[in-house]
C-alpha cells in the first residue's frame, strides 16, 4: 500500500526586491565599490526569489535546494533592512495553497507588507516541496526508503515551525493553510507518513516481528491523531481524511498481523487467531469504505491465508481457547521519527549575498555612536569659537592692537590694512549681498519638496478613510493616520528645522545691516581708507615705552592661542575610529549591544587627551584676556587724550569690529547656505520615501479592492427559497442516500466494528410489462373511438403504481378532465401481422390516408394514422 498525501504549493506575484533595497543602500552608505557591491547583490536576491517561487518547481531535491537558499536568505537580510510599511514597503501576495477559488470569485490570497509573512510562505513551500519529494521516491529500495523518511521528517519540522512562529510573525489572522491549526495537522501527517516508510523499511529488512509491530502500531497511533486533527479542518482536500482513516486501519492490521506471528511463535495459538480476526475485520472495513483511495488485496490475501491455517491448526491440533481482543496484551510503540528542527541555515550550499552589511542592530548602534561622537566634537568646536569671538570682541573694544601700532597719528595702522585686505579677498560685500540673495530661493525650494510630500500622504490617507468609512469592518488594514506617524513625525521637524532656519535669516540680515556701511569702508582702497580715519597723535610720548612692549608680547601670545585653537579643531575634525568591529563583539557576546556605555568609553579614550588640549587652551586665553586687560589700562592712564584722539580711536575700532563682524556673517551666510543644500537631499530622501508607501498602499489598495469584490461576488445574492413540497415528493430515499455518501469517513476503532456498512436505497421496481398474447391482444383490440370521460373520473391506467405517473392535470370545466391512455410499444414477431406495412415497397403507390368517419362523441377531429405522402 504506497498511497500517500502530499501538500500542494503556494503560489505568490511576482515582487521586485532590487529596486527598493538599492534605493535604501544608495541612501545609507557612501557613493563606492561597497555599495555597488551591495546593489548587485539585491538583484541577485531578487532572481533568486524568481526562481524560488517565481516559476514551476520540479518534484527533485535541487528545487527543493533552491527553496531552501531563498529562506535562509530572508533569514538573513531580515535583520539587515528595516523592513516595514513606513521604511522599505514590500507587499508579499500568496495564494491559498488548498483553496481552488470560483469561476467568479477566484481564490482566496492574502497581501501584507512584511517580511515574516514572507518567510513564512516560503517555509510553507519548502514542507510542502519535501512532502512531494518524498512522495516521489522508489519505495522498493534501502536508498527511497531513507530518503523519503528523511524528507517527510524535514516537512513535518517545517510546518512545526510555521505553527510555533505564524501568528508572531503576521501579528495578524492568516489564510487557512498558514493557519496555527492546518499545519499543526500537516505536521502530524507528514510525521505518520516518515513512521510509516519506516515501517516498510523494517517489513522488507525483515527484522524481528515484534519490532515491526511496534513501529506499525506507533504509525497507526501518529495516524489517529492526525485523524483527529483534520477532522476540523474544512480547507484541507475531501481525500485527506478517507486515507487517513484508511491508513490508521491498515496500520493497525499490519500490527495484528506481526503480533500474530510473535504470538504463534510463543505457542499461543489462540492470541494468534484472535489478532488475525481483528486484523481481517481491520482489512474488511478499509475494503469497503476506503476502496477508492487505498488497494489493500494483497494485505487482506495475506491475513487470510495466516487466519484460515491458524484456525485450521488449532481446530485440528491445538485446541487453544480465543481470548477476547480486549484480554489481550496491548502491543508496543516505538517511535522512530520525530520533526526536523528549522535551524538556519537549511542549505548545505547556503552563501550570504549581504555577508559583509552589518545586521541593523549594529548600524542602528553606529548611528548612535555617530550622533554622539559629533554631538562632542560640535561642542569642544563651538566652544573654541567662543573663545575667538570673546578674544576679538575684547581686542576691538580696546582697539588693539591698533592702539599700539597707531603711534604716529597719520597712517593707518598695519593691522587694519591686513583685516581691509583679509575683506576685499573674500568679496567683501558683494559676497555677502549675493549669499543673502541666495537664501529665500533655497528655502523655496525646501519648502515645495516638503509640502508635496505632506500633499501626498494626505491624499492617500484621505482616500483610505473614505473606503474605510464605506466597507467597515471588511477594510482591514493599517490605517494610513497610524501608518503615516513616524512619517509625519519627521516632515514636522524638517518643518521646525526650515522656520528656526528662517528666523536665523532674520537676525543675520540684520546684523548685516547694521555693519554694513563700515564693512563697505574696509572695502575701500588704502588712500579713501587713509582719508576715512581722522588723524591725531595719542600716543607720540608712548614710543619705545614698556607698556607698549608688554601689550605687543601679550597680543602675540594671544595669536598663537588662536593658531593653536586652529590646529586643534582640524585634528578633531579628522580622527576617524571604527566601531563595527566593537559593536559586532558586544552582539556576539551578549545577544544585545548597550550602544550608550560602549560609545561613551570608547569616545571618552578616544577624544579624552583632545578635551584636555582643548579646555587647557580656552584657560590659557583668559589669563592672556585678563593680563591684556591690566596692561591696556596702564597704556591708557599714560596716552594724551583729545578730541581727535578719540574720534580717530573710535573708527579703528568701528573697522575691527566690521572686519570681525564680516568674518561671522560669512561663515553664517556660508553655513546656512550649506544647511538648505544638505537640507534639499534630506528632504528629497524624505520624499521618496513619502512616494514608495503611498505606492505600495495603491497596490496594497487595488489588491484589497479586488478581493473584496471577489468576496462580495461570491456572496448569495438572496435569500434561497423553500422547495415546494410536490418537488420533494417521493425523493426521500434519494436525499438519504445522497447524504449518507457525503458522510465524512470515521476510523476503524481499536476493536471490531459491530455496525455492518449501510446499504445503498433499494432501486424502483421495473415496469410491468404484458404477456406477448396479451400485448397482440391489446394491439389488435385497440379502440378507435375512446369516449370523454366524467371531470371526477379516472383512467384506470392512471392507478397503476409500475407506470410513471404525468403531471397533475387542470379540473376546470370544458377540459376532459384526463389523459388517455396510449399502449406501450412492445417488440413481437406477429404483433403487427394483421396491420399494413409502415412504409410501402420499392415501386408500390402510397398507401392512402385512413377513410373512418368523424366519430360521434369525440371532441378532437380524426387524424390518419399515416401523414398522406
Amino acid at each position: 500500500m504506497a498511497t500517500f498525501i502530499s501538500v500542494p504549493l503556494k503560489k505568490s506575484s511576482e515582487v521586485d526586491l532590487s529596486k527598493p533595497l538599492c534605493k535604501f543602500i544608495s541612501a545609507t552608505y557612501p557613493s563606492g565599490e561597497e555599495q555597488a557591491e551591495y546593489c548587485r547583490a539585491a538583484e541577485e536576491l531578487n532572481k533568486l526569489r524568481k526562481s524560488a517561487v517565481g516559476r514551476p518547481l520540479d518534484k527533485h531535491e535541487s528545487s527543493l535546494e533552491t527553496l531552501f537558499r531563498y529562506y535562509d536568505q530572508l533569514c538573513c537580510i531580515e535583520a539587515k533592512f528595516p523592513f516595514s510599511e513606513n521604511q522599505i514597503c514590500l507587499t508579499f501576495t500568496w495564494k491559498d495553497a488548498f483553496d481552488k477559488g470560483s469561476l467568479f470569485g477566484g481564490s482566496t490570497k492574502l497581501a501584507l507588507a512584511n517580511v515574516g509573512y514572507e518567510k513564512s510562505c516560503v517555509l510553507f513551500n519548502c514542507g510542502a516541496l519535501a512532502s512531494q519529494v518524498a512522495s516521489e521516491q522508489n519505495l522498493d529500495n534501502d536508498v527511497g526508503l531513507r530518503t523519503s523518511a528523511k524528507y517527510y521528517q524535514i516537512a513535518s519540522g517545517a510546518f512545526a515551525h510555521i505553527k510555533d512562529t505564524v501568528l508572531s510573525a503576521l501579528n495578524r489572522e492568516p489564510t487557512m493553510d498558514l493557519s496555527p491549526d492546518t499545519v499543526g495537522t500537516l505536521s502530524q501527517i507528514m510525521l505518520a507518513q516518515a513512521q510509516e516508510v519506516f515501517f516498510l523499511k523494517a517489513a522488507a529488512d525483515k527484522m524481528k516481528d515484534a519490532i515491526i509491530a511496534k513501529l506499525a502500531n506507533q504509525a497507526a497511533d501518529y495516524y489517529g491523531d492526525a485523524f483527529k486533527q483534520c477532522q476540523y479542518r474544512e480547507n484541507l482536500p475531501k481525500e485527506v481524511l478517507p486515507v487517513l482513516a484508511a491508513k490508521h486501519c491498515i496500520m493497525q492490521a499490519n500490527a495484528e498481523y506481526h503480533q500474530s506471528i510473535l504470538a504463534k511463535q510463543q505457542k499461543k495459538f489462540g492470541e494468534e487467531i484472535s489478532r488475525l480476526q481483528h486484523a481481517a475485520e481491520l482489512v474488511k472495513t478499509v475494503a469497503s469504505r476506503y476502496d477508492e483511495y487505498v488497494n489493500v488485496k494483497e494485505l487482506s490475501d495475506k491475513i487470510s491465508r495466516a487466519l484460515t491455517a491458524a484456525k485450521k491448526d488449532n481446530d485440528f491440533i491445538y485446541h487453544d481457547r480465543i481470548p477476547d481482543l480486549k484480554d489481550l496484551e496491548p502491543i508496543g510503540k516505538a517511535s522512530m521519527v520525530k520533526p526536523t528542527p528549522v535551524s538556519v541555515p537549511i542549505s548545505q550550499k547556503f552563501t550570504d549575498l549581504f555577508e559583509k552589511m552589518v545586521p541593523l542592530t549594529v548600524q542602528q548602534a553606529l548611528s548612535g555612536y555617530n550622533q554622539r561622537k559629533a554631538l562632542l566634537i560640535n561642542s569642544l568646536i563651538g566652544q573654541m569659537k567662543e573663545a575667538t569671538n570673546v578674544s576679538n570682541g575684547v581686542l576691538a573694544s580696546l582697539n588693539l592692537p591698533a592702539a599700539v601700532e597707531d603711534v604716529s597719528g597719520d597712517r593707518i595702522p598695519q593691522s587694519i590694512l591686513e583685516k581691509s585686505k583679509s575683506v576685499i579677498q573674500q568679496g567683501g560685500v558683494q559676497t555677502i549681498d549675493q549669499l543673502i540673495k541666495d537664501l529665500p530661493e533655497l528655502l523655496q525650494r525646501n519648502r515645495e519638496i516638503l509640502e508635496e510630500s505632506f500633499k501626498m500622504l494626505a491624499e492617500e490617507e484621505a482616500t483610505d478613510n473614505e473606503l474605510k468609512t464605506k466597507f467597515k469592518e471588511r477594510w482591514q488594514r493599517t490605517p494610513s493616520s497610524e501608518l503615516y506617524k513616524s512619517l509625519r513625525s519627521e516632515g514636522d521637524k524638517c518643518r521646525a528645522m526650515l522656520d528656526q532656519a528662517v528666523h536665523a535669516d532674520k537676525t543675520v540680515k540684520d546684523r548685516y545691516a547694521a555693519a554694513r556701511n563700515t564693512i563697505a569702508l574696509l572695502c575701500k582702497p588704502e588712500a579713501e581708507l587713509s582719508a576715512a580715519i581722522p588723524s591725531a597723535n595719542p600716543a607720540k610720548t608712548l614710543q619705545g615705552s614698556e607698556v607698549v612692549t608688554v601689550l605687543k608680547t601679550l597680543l602675540a601670545q594671544l595669536d598663537e592661542v588662536k593658531k593653536e585653537r586652529e590646529a586643534l579643531e582640524k585634528e578633531l575634525k579628522s580622527i576617524s575610529f571604527d566601531m563595527t568591529s566593537k559593536f559586532l563583539t558586544a552582539l556576539a557576546q551578549d545577544g544585545v549591544i548597550n550602544e550608550e556605555a560602549i560609545s561613551v568609553s570608547e569616545l571618552d579614550r578616544i577624544y579624552g587627551s583632545h578635551t584636555q588640549n582643548v579646555q587647557a587652551n580656552l584657560k590659557k586665553q583668559e589669563e592672556l584676556l585678563n593680563n591684556i586687560r591690566v596692561s591696556y589700562e596702564d597704556f591708557s592712564k599714560m596716552k594724551q587724550s583729545n578730541t581727535e584722539a578719540n574720534q580717530r580711536e573710535e573708527v579703528l575700532k568701528n573697522l575691527a569690529v566690521a572686519h570681525d563682524s564680516f568674518v561671522e556673517l560669512l561663515a553664517n551666510l556660508n553655513e546656512g547656505t550649506k544647511f538648505y543644500n544638505d537640507l534639499v537631499e534630506i528632504i528629497l530622501r524624505y520624499q521618496n520615501r513619502c512616494s514608495d508607501i503611498v505606492f505600495a498602499r495603491k497596490t496594497e489598495r487595488e489588491e484589497l479592492l479586488k478581493d473584496l469584490q471577489q468576496s462580495i461576488a461570491r456572496e448569495p445574492s438572496a435569500p434561497s427559497l423553500a422547495v415546494p413540497a410536490y418537488q420533494t415528493a417521493g425523493v426521500g430515499s434519494v436525499s438519504a442516500a445522497s447524504d449518507a455518501s457525503h458522510a465524512a469517513p470515521t476510523p476503524a476503532p481499536r476493536t471490531a466494528f459491530g455496525a455492518t456498512k449501510s446499504q445503498p436505497p433499494a432501486r424502483p421496481p421495473p415496469p410491468v410489462l404484458p404477456s406477448t398474447s396479451a400485448s397482440t391482444a391489446a394491439v389488435n383490440s385497440v379502440p378507435t373511438n375512446v369516449p370523454c370521460a366524467s371531470s371526477g373520473a379516472t383512467p384506470a391506467a392512471a392507478t397503476n403504481s409500475s407506470q410513471a405517473q404525468g403531471p397533475p392535470y387542470p379540473t376546470y370545466p370544458g377540459y376532459p378532465g384526463g389523459y388517455m391512455q396510449m399502449p406501450m410499444p412492445v417488440y413481437h414477431p406477429y404483433v403487427y401481422s394483421n396491420m399494413p406495412y409502415m412504409y410501402p415497397p420499392p415501386g408500390q403507390a402510397p398507401f392512402p390516408a385512413s377513410q373512418h368517419p368523424p366519430q360521434a362523441g369525440y371532441p378532437f377531429p380524426q387524424q390518419p394514422y399515416y401523414p398522406p405522402q
